[in-house]
C-alpha cells in the first residue's frame, strides 16, 4: 500500500544533503533555554522556510515560576568562559578543562566563579552518593571530585556538608558497548538542573575517565591538590523556542513529525542527526506534493522541533485544541548512526501496552521494506544491510508524552541504539552515516505520506497487516512459555492462557484505533475476533505441550499488595509527570528515602514509575494496575509502586 510512494520518496531523499545539516546544526551549543539552542532553531526554520514550509518559532517562557501541565520550567543559561587548572603541587600542575575546548568540559548550569576565580583544594569521593562516603571527609570549600551522580553529590556535598563545586570523571555505561573506560577520553555530557529560583549556587567541571584518574593519582601520590575555577556564566529569565513547520491538509486532521534539537556541541547523533532527518523529510514531501508526485494531503503535516521533553509539555499544554485532530505522530531520536563505530541497532519502538494502536506495527512495516538491500545469489530472496528490530516501549524521548493515554497520540519511535557515543563529546558528525539519515528520512517520509492520505482500503490493509503480525508474535509468545516451562523456568503452564489473552485485548484495542483513518471500520470486529481465535488456539496448543505439574499456589498477600488494594489513582495533570522540581518540594527526610529507593531499583525506578502510570484511569486499583505492568513488562515491585504514587500524591500529582 506504500511501496510505490516509497520508491519515489526513496529517490528525491539525500542522505549526503542531511549530513550537511547534521554537521551545521552539530556546531551549535543547543543547551535548553540558551542563545546557542536558539540559534540553532533559527538555523532550522530558515532551512524550513526556504524550502517552502509555512513556519512558526513559538517561544515560551523560561523561569522557574511557569509550568506547563506537571513541568515546571526552568532558567535560561549563557556560558561565556570556563577553566579548570591545577596550581599545586607543581608535579601536579595545568590545564584540566577549557569549555574553548569542549563545552561538555563544564557541568552545564554551572553557576559563576568571582571575575578572579576560586581556588579550592581536590577531595576525591568514591561514589559520594551516600552520607557515609562522607565519613572523616572535610568538603567545606573544597571540590569534590566524584564519578557518581552529579545531583545526589550536589545535594549531600554541596547543600549539606559546604564543597563549592564539583569535578565529574565518570561515564555512564551503555551495556553491551560501553563501560567507564571504553572511550576513555571521553567527555560526558553532564548538567545541574535547578529546581528552585534560588538554588544554593555551584560550578562543576568534567573530565575524561583518563584524565580522572591522572587526577585522583595526583592526590593519592602528592596530597591535596589545589585548583583555580573560573566560570563566566549567568542563569536568567528567558525563553525556549519550538519550531513548527506546516504543509496544510484538506482537513482539519494533522499527522506530526517530532525531533528534539537540544543538547550541548556537537551532539551529532542525539540529536542533530533526527532533526536533520527531520529537515530532509520535510523538504522532500513539500516538494513532492507540490510538484504533483504525491497526491495533495488529506491532512496535514506537521514537523516540531522542540527541546526534548520540556518542548513537547509546552507545545501541548498551549495548543490543546489542537490535539483531537492528530491522528499520529512519529518521533526521530538518534537516527543517523554509523551502525560499526556506533555498534547501533535501528530501532521501531512501540506504543505502550495502556495505549495500543495502529501506529508501531505501520512503523516496523516501512522500516523492513526498507531492507531488501541486497539479494541472494540466485535472486529469489532479500536482505537488509543494517541491522533493525521493532523493540517494546521504553520511554526517555518525546513520543513518551505525546503517546501517554490521556494525551492520546499514537507515537512509534525511530532511534538507533545502543551507541558508544552516546551523550559523550565524542558524539561528532562523523559518526553518522548518511546512508542511516536517508533510511531514516525514507521512513519517515513514507509514514507520515501514507497516513496523511490514508482512508478505508488503507486502513483495511493496515489492520490486516497488524493481524498478521500479531499472529506471528503471540506464536513466538507461546513458543517461549513452553520453552521455558520444558526447560523448569515455569512451574505450571496454566498462565499461558492468561498471557495470550491480555495480547489479544491490546490488540483487540489497537485495531479499533484504525477508526482514526477512515470512518468505515466494518473490518475491525472480524480482525479482532481472529485475532483472539488464535490467541485461544496457541495458548490451548502451548497447554497441550506442556507436562502436568502440581497447581502453584497463590502468593501471600503482602503490606505492599493490601495497600495497593485500596488505592486507585486519578491523574491530576494530562502527559506524564515530569518530576523536575517536585521532588526538591518533599522535606529532607522524605526526600532522602525516595532518593534511596529510586537508587535501589536501579532503571526500572525510570521506567516502571512511568508505565505504570499509563494504566492509571481513575478507576483502576494499584493492585490491578501491578498486575497489568506485570503484564506489559515481566516486572513486579509493589513497594516502588505503592511508595512512588503515595508521593505523588502527598505532592499533589495524583489524588486517591
Amino acid at each position: 500500500m506504500f511501496h510505490q510512494t516509497m520508491k519515489t520518496i526513496q529517490s528525491h531523499i539525500s542522505g549526503a544533503a542531511a549530513l550537511r545539516d547534521v554537521q551545521s546544526i552539530a556546531r551549535y551549543h543547543r543547551i535548553q533555554a540558551s542563545p546557542g539552542y536558539r540559534a540553532a532553531a533559527e538555523y532550522c526554520a530558515g532551512v524550513l522556510r526556504d524550502a517552502g514550509l509555512d513556519v512558526n518559532v513559538h517561544s515560551f517562557p523560561a523561569n522557574t515560576e511557569t509550568r506547563y501541565w506537571s513541568c515546571i520550567m526552568f532558567q535560561e543559561w549563557d556560558c561565556q568562559a570556563a577553566t579548570l587548572h591545577a596550581i599545586a603541587p607543581a608535579q601536579a600542575a595545568g590545564k584540566l578543562a577549557d569549555y574553548r575546548d569542549s563545552k561538555i568540559a563544564v557541568i552545564q548550569r554551572s553557576f559563576s566563579t568571582p571575575p578572579e576565580g576560586t581556588e579550592a583544594d581536590v577531595v576525591v569521593v568514591e561514589d559520594g552518593t551516600e552520607p557515609a562516603h562522607y565519613e572523616g571527609l572535610d568538603v567545606v570549600g573544597k571540590v569534590v571530585l566524584t564519578n557518581a551522580d552529579v545531583h545526589r553529590v550536589y545535594e549531600l556535598a554541596v547543600k549539606q556538608r559546604g564543597a563549592v563545586g564539583i569535578i565529574f570523571d565518570g561515564m555512564r555505561p551503555a551495556p553491551p558497548v560501553r563501560d567507564r573506560m571504553t572511550i576513555p577520553d571521553a567527555l560526558q555530557y553532564t548538567s545541574f538542573w535547578w529546581a528552585s529560583p534560588n538554588p544554593q549556587p555551584a560550578w562543576g567541571f568534567v573530565l575524561s575517565p583518563r584524565a580522572g584518574e591522572r587526577l585522583r593519582n595526583a592526590v593519592r601520590q602528592h596530597g591535596p591538590v589545589r585548583v583555580r575555577a573560573h566560570v563566566d556564566a549567568r542563569l536568567y529569565d528567558g525563553a525556549i523556542e519550538v519550531v513548527d513547520a506546516f504543509i496544510p491538509g484538506a482537513t482539519d486532521e494533522e499527522v506530526w513529525l517530532v525531533a528534539h534539537l537540544c543538547h550541548p556541541e556537537p551532539s551529532a547523533n542525539d540529536n542533530a542527526s533526527g532533526s536533520a532527518a527531520l529537515l530532509e523529510t520535510a523538504r522532500v514531501l513539500h516538494r513532492l506534493i507540490a510538484e504533483g508526485a504525491l497526491p495533495q494531503p488529506r491532512r496535514g503535516l506537521r514537523f516540531l522541533l522542540v527541546p526534548e521533553m520540556s518542548g513537547t509539555y509546552a507545545y501541548l499544554a498551549t495548543h490543546e485544541d489542537r490535539i483531537p485532530h492528530v491522528v499520529a505522530a512519529l518521533n526521530l531520536d538518534m537516527v543517523g548512526e554509523d551502525q560499526d563505530q556506533c555498534q547501533s541497532v535501528m530501532l521501531a519502538e512501540q506504543p505502550p501496552h495502556a495505549a495500543p494502536n495502529f501506529s508501531g506495527d505501520l512503523l516496523a512495516a516501512v522500516i523492513e521494506a526498507t531492507a531488501g538491500d541486497s539479494k541472494t545469489h540466485a535472486g529469489m530472496g532479500s536482505y537488509a544491510l543494517f541491522r533493525h528490530a521493532a523493540s517494546p516501549f521504553s520511554g526517555g524521548s518525546d513520543h513518551y508524552i505525546l503517546g501517554d493515554p490521556t494525551v492520546g497520540i499514537p507515537c512509534p519511535m525511530i532511534i538507533q541504539w545502543p551507541d558508544v557515543f552516546y551523550h559523550t563529546s565524542q558524539d561528532t558528525p562523523d559518526k553518522t552515516d548518511p546512508a542511516s539519515l536517508a533510511r531514516a528520512a525514507t521512513v519517515a517520509a513514507t509514514y507520515l505520506a501514507f497516513l496523511a492520505s490514508a482512508g478505508a482500503p488503507e486502513a483495511n490493509w493496515l489492520g490486516h497487516e497488524m493481524l498478521t503480525r500479531f499472529k506471528s508474535r503471540v506464536a513466538r509468545q507461546a513458543q517461549d512459555m513452553v520453552t521455558a516451562a520444558l526447560q523448569g523456568e515455569q512451574q505450571a503452564p496454566t498462565p499461558v492462557a492468561h498471557v495470550l489473552d491480555y495480547h489479544a485485548g491490546r490488540m483487540a484495542e489497537a485495531l479499533g484505533t484504525l477508526g482514526r483513518l477512515t470512518a468505515e471500520t466494518d473490518f475491525v470486529a472480524s480482525l479482532v475476533s481472529q485475532a483472539r481465535h488464535v490467541a485461544g488456539a496457541e495458548a490451548k496448543s502451548a497447554q497441550a505441550r506442556v507436562p502436568e505439574s502440581a497447581p502453584t499456589t497463590p502468593r501471600p498477600l503482602a503490606e505492599w499488595d493490601e495497600r495497593a488494594a485500596q488505592m486507585v489513582p486519578h491523574r491530576v495533570y494530562p502527559g506524564p509527570i515530569s518530576t523536575h522540581g517536585w521532588f526538591e518540594q518533599l522535606a529532607p527526610k522524605e526526600r532522602e528515602a525516595l532518593a534511596q529507593l529510586m537508587k535501589s531499583r536501579r532503571m526500572l525506578a525510570w521506567t516502571m514509575p512511568v508505565i505504570s502510570l499509563y494504566w492509571a484511569d481513575g478507576q483502576r486499583t494499584l493492585a490491578d494496575i501491578a498486575d497489568l505492568v506485570e503484564s506489559e513488562t515481566g516486572q513486579r515491585d509493589m513497594e516502588l509502586l505503592v511508595r512512588y504514587f503515595q508521593t505523588l500524591g502527598q505532592l499533589g500529582l495524583v489524588t486517591f
